[in-house]
Order: structure tokens, then C-alpha cells, then sequence
């Protein structure tokens, strides 16, 4: 059974299955799907997420990269049975092109938008590596789900209103620009017997304020009319972002001069003409980012479904990120010999005793208590830091490298604290 969606009542859970497909594979769906059910069969309890990336199976190592059973840490709380559950096989290929410029002209330089087609190489692996409190991107994946399962059921949207509109907010370095691509990218995915690729715009906003005056509005219609040429492949499914949307959608109410309106007044009444129109097709998707919501014109805020906010990461999911750093550095032998270290589920359900969790974990969990109100991004940096600063030499030890990460910590705190005070 492979349906997305359930009976009501059904409380069989559901389980997905992503396929990663080698590129130069010629294989049909049909047996990878054989192939990998069989798989699935020789390994039928899990608990959690599960990948395989090497495979005793000789027509999965030629034609599959990587089978993974995905997003089940935010539902399932103890070992589940497969042959219990509901589970939807995703097989894809990823796209190794990079990304192609979309122009507003054919003799004009500026890049109005990048574009990717999806899958992407260039994508995978950003939803893995994004930590936020549980239930964020199911949040988000439902809200798509639901988009696409309304329109299949000729839902009238002017009983029931939703405009495609998602609007991450938040302070900087918090991963909302790449949590809309992740998002794109695993849509992409999860809809593939769907649709037979996606395509990802993302607008480069600054370039569509013109240097002539009340130009900015025409060239806000000019990139949606390229966006149509897209959205008119049906078989596509459009994922259009707009980074920073306040630059595009300025509080009208602070640019009124005069009796004649701006041009940021007309940006703003452009982007709002075109998001009425560009709702009525269900192929399409709206993803959106701001660091400052309060300088967002009102009636777009209200276009948007969900409004998400993405702030700085817990300290679970600080120590999420770490875990998933160290990992890497392990599997890459910078760090040497491997260690274990445990989840932060195991350490909750141990309750961080110390004759049963091993210092390494507890020293992490330390560290990450003590990295609160650093941002994402800064998190993914510093044991980058660590090793160049504290380290520099070619291998280290786990305990010795957890030293250093305490210490490249201090420096990023004192660092901050600097810029804060003018120092």
C-alpha cells in the first residue's frame, strides 16, 4: 500500500522509503522497488531513521546509492515492525546539474533568479542536517501534502482559502534559507510518482529594483510571467523562494509620499497581483524568509498560510548538531579511533547517569548547554574552529577534540560579545 494518504481510523503507521538511484542506472522502477522490498524484508525492525549504503544484494549495489527509511524520529518512540506498517517507496535520481540564471532580458546581465531542476545533488543531505524542535518540517511537509491533496479533490478555494504561501521568520543564521530548499528538495521526492521532476526559483530580490524610476513594479511581473512558462509544465511541481521577502514586500504604510505612490509601493502591489494569480494553480509553491517580519506589509503577511518561526536551536538540538559533526569526522578518521557517542533520546532515556552514558556524551551534552544562543550556522562552523584553532594537527583524539570545542565555544561567545559591545 503505498497511498499517501490513510483511512480515517487507520492507525497502521506509515513509513517512507527513499531510493537514492544512481545516475548512470538503467534499471526500471519496477525492480528497484522489488529489490529494495526484499531488503526491507530481511531487516523488518527498525527504530528510527535507517540507511543503507552498501548492499549484499548485487543488483542494488549496481543501480542503488543509498535506500533510506526517512523522518521517523519525531513519531515513533520504540522499535517498529515493517511488515506492520504502510510504506511508500520515493525512487529518484538526483540532477547533477548545477544551477542555470534566469534573466528578465535577453541582453540584460543582472541575474533575476537561479534555477535548479529537482532533485539536486547540490540539495542533498540539507534535510538531514537541519535540527529544529520537534514537529517543525513534518509541520511543513503536511502543509505541502495537504496543498496538493485539496486541489486533487477540487476543494473550492472560495469556501476554503489557502494561497501556497509559506513565511519562515526569524533571526539570522537559523537555516530558514536552506530549510526551503530542503523542503523543495524532499517535496520533490515524496511527490515523484507525482510529479516527474520539481524546479526550484530562487529570486534574487535586490535585482528587481530598477535604477529607473517605477520600473522595480514591471520587472516584479516580468520574473512571474517566467515563473508561469514553468508552472505551465504539469509535470513539474514549482517551488518558487523568495529570500528576505521584506525587501519585495516593505509596510506600505511606511513608504506613502505624497499622493503618488513609491515604487516600493508598487513592488509591493505587484508581488501581491501576482500571488492572487499564481494560487489557482496547484502545481506551484510560495517559500518565503525574514529576518524582520515587523517591516512586512500586513496584507502580505496575511497571503501567507503558515508563518513558522525558526529560532536558534535547543539544546537537544544543539547536541543533535554536534552529534552529526563528530560523526563525520570519525567516518573522515580526522578523529581517531571511532568512539561511541549516544543520542540525545538515549541519553534522556537513560537519564544522563553516569555509570551507564559514557563521558564523551555527558561532555557534549556539557557543551552544548554551554553553546546556547549561538545560531545554526555558527554551530555548523565550529568544529571547523576547533580543529584549525585548538587542534592543528591532522588527527585527534575524541577527548582531546572535545576540549577544543569547549574552547572554540569561549572564543565564539567572547567574539560575539565583542561585536555586541563595539569592541
Amino acid at each position: 500500500m503505498e497511498d499517501d494518504r490513510m483511512e480515517t481510523g487507520n492507525l497502521i503507521p506509515k513509513i517512507h522509503v527513499e531510493v537514492h538511484v544512481k545516475s548512470d542506472s538503467t534499471a526500471k522502477r519496477s525492480e528497484v522497488k522489488m529489490h529494495v522490498q526484499s531488503l526491507l524484508n530481511c531487516h523488518s525492525m527498525v527504530f528510527g531513521n535507517y540507511r543503507w549504503a552498501e548492499f549484499d544484494d548485487d543488483f542494488l549495489q549496481k543501480h542503488v546509492a543509498s535506500v533510506v527509511i526517512a523522518d521517523l524520529e519525531e513519531i515513533v518512540t520504540q522499535p517498529l515492525d515493517l511488515r506492520n506498517c504502510c510504506v511508500s517507496f520515493h525512487i529518484f535520481t538526483l540532477s547533477e546539474d548545477g544551477p542555470s540564471t534566469l534573466t528578465l532580458e535577453e541582453d540584460e546581465e543582472l541575474s533575476a533568479a537561479n534555477h535548479w531542476l529537482l532533485p539536486a545533488a547540490e540539495f542533498h543531505g540539507i534535510w538531514e542536517s537541519l535540527v529544529y524542535e520537534t514537529g517543525v518540517k513534518t509541520q511543513l511537509l503536511d502543509y505541502v501534502t495537504t496543498t496538493i491533496y485539496f486541489s486533487d479533490k477540487n476543494v473550492d478555494s472560495n469556501l476554503i482559502s489557502w494561497n501556497r504561501v509559506v513565511l519562515l521568520h526569524g533571526p539570522p543564521g537559523t537555516g530558514k534559507t536552506s530549510l526551503c530548499k530542503a523542503l523543495a528538495q524532499k517535496l520533490s521526492i515524496r511527490l515523484s510518482s507525482r510529479y516527474l521532476y520539481g524546479q526550484f526559483v530562487e529570486i534574487n530580490s535586490h535585482s528587481l529594483f530598477s535604477k529607473w524610476f517605477s520600473e522595480s513594479g514591471k520587472l516584479v511581473t516580468k520574473m512571474f510571467q517566467k515563473i508561469q512558462q514553468l508552472i505551465d509544465d504539469k509535470d513539474a511541481l514549482v517551488f518558487v523562494l523568495i529570500d528576505e521577502v521584506e525587501s519585495l514586500t516593505a509596510a506600505r504604510n511606511a513608504c506613502q509620499a505624497g499622493t503618488e505612490p513609491s515604487d516600493a509601493i508598487r513592488v509591493v502591489n505587484s508581488v501581491l497581483t501576482q500571488l492572487d494569480q499564481i494560487k489557482r494553480h496547484s502545481n506551484v509553491v510560495i517559500l518565503t524568509t525574514s529576518n524582520v517580519t515587523e517591516k512586512i506589509d500586513l496584507a502580505f503577511v496575511d497571503r501567507a498560510d503558515i508563518k513558522q518561526y525558526i529560532g536558534p536551536p535547543s539544546e537537544k538540538g544543539i547536541y543533535n548538531i554536534y552529534l552529526s559533526c563528530l560523526e563525520e569526522l570519525m567516518k573522515c578518521q580526522i578523529i581517531y579511533p571511532r568512539q561511541q557517542l549516544f543520542t540525545m533520546f538515549e541519553l534522556e532515556t537513560m537519564g544522563f547517569a553516569k555509570s551507564e552514558v559514557s563521558e564523551h556524551s555527558l561532555n557534549l551534552r556539557n557543551i552544548a548547554i554551554k553553546s546556547k544562543g549561538l545560531s545554526g550556522r555558527a554551530l555548523r562552523k565550529l568544529p571547523f574552529i576547533a580543529h584549525a584553532l585548538f587542534v592543528k594537527t591532522p588527527t585527534v583524539t575524541l577527548e582531546r577534540f572535545l576540549e577544543a570545542m569547549s574552547q572554540a565555544v569561549e572564543k565564539q561567545k567572547e567574539e560575539k560579545a565583542n561585536l555586541v559591545n563595539g569592541i
